[in-house]
């Protein structure tokens, strides 16, 4: 059996998220009370406490979720003896999820993560003026069919210098388009027509994952260039490439192409399977990515791990 460790992305947030490890374990507080230093911010009250509004704000979300991912893998580290360089073949996440996978690589220290993030959430946040952009999630239609109808969606408005393209491929009939707001939905219209089941607005701040964000893939070079990255206690497979990386100045180029490329995480699944794993472990405040597994893999099963409950379970299988 082989293993692999994955972490989720922005959309997984909600208030109260991360509080029942912070009562139940030293080891998640302490990742809390680092990352509340880092940005000097009480993040972590806002994750426990709310608002939700704020805790949605994309450069709070972006960091809080990624201290729930690495407070999960402290306390499984404390807890349940997980050595990460031992255990796992591999690491991945899901956009800012990559961040989380390479801090629990060691590639990035935590505080450098939480700040990388902030400033990604702000960039991303900053690149296209609110109401301009949209994405929307297509249901029930591959890949290919998808991105067609997001080319031909942006073909279609040139004049309007409209962009649009596939986002992210989730997998199983999941891929989502963003772009600009008008070529989104004509894309949505040509999707439906080309079979798709359903297409769905998504309730997102901005228009991620495609051309538009250039100026925040602008300024998230600039921040990794000066950033401390060594390199991965396990291969990170990474987004944009679907294939294992672990050269520190790769990783740097990768997280820049990602702010506009598209998220492969279906063809990402594929590729662990493919090298053997069997087991997903979903680490953080989600079980959407867990969930994708058997529909991407079917040798594979995803398991998600985010409360003290999950944790007993992860031991439970360490025992067996």
């Amino acid at each position: 059996m082989s293993i692999a460790f994955v972490f989720p992305g922005q959309g997984s947030q909600s208030v109260g998220m991360g509080k029942a490890l912070a009562d139940a374990f030293e080891s998640a507080r302490k990742v809390f009370a680092e990352v509340d230093d880092a940005l000097g911010q009480n993040l972590s009250g806002l994750m426990f406490e709310g608002p939700e509004a704020d805790l949605t704000l994309t450069a709070n979300a972006q960091p809080a979720l990624m201290a729930v991912s690495m407070a999960v893998l402290r306390v499984l580290e404390a807890e349940a003896g997980l050595d990460l360089a031992r255990d796992a073949a591999f690491v991945a996440g899901h956009s800012l999820g990559e961040y989380s996978a390479l801090a629990a690589a060691g590639s990035i220290t935590l505080a450098d993560t939480a700040r990388l993030l902030r400033l990604r959430g702000d960039a991303m946040q900053k690149a296209v003026p609110v109401g301009e952009g949209a994405m929307a999630a297509i249901l029930g239609l591959e890949f290919g069919p998808v991105a067609a109808a997001a080319t031909e969606a942006a073909r279609l408005y040139h004049l309007q210098a409209a962009v649009c393209q596939a986002a992210n491929d989730n997998g199983g009939g999941q891929v989502v388009i963003s772009g600009t707001k008008i070529a989104v939905e004509k894309a949505m219209e040509i999707a439906k027509a080309a079979g798709a089941k359903r297409a769905l607005l998504l309730p997102v701040s901005a228009p991620f994952h495609c051309a538009l964000m250039a100026p925040a893939a602008d300024a998230m070079r600039e921040a990794l260039d000066k950033a401390t990255i060594v390199a991965p206690k396990v291969p990170l497979v990474a987004n944009v490439l679907a294939s294992p990386i672990s050269d520190p100045a790769d990783i740097r180029n990768r997280l820049v192409e990602q702010v506009t490329g598209t998220v492969r995480w279906r063809e990402c699944v594929a590729y662990m399977a493919g090298q053997g794993v069997t087991t997903f472990y979903e680490l953080g405040a989600s079980k959407v990515l867990s969930g994708l597994v058997k529909r991407i893999a079917d040798t594979a099963i995803g398991i998600a791990i985010g409360s003290p409950a999950d944790i007993e379970t992860y031991k439970s299988h360490r025992r067996e």
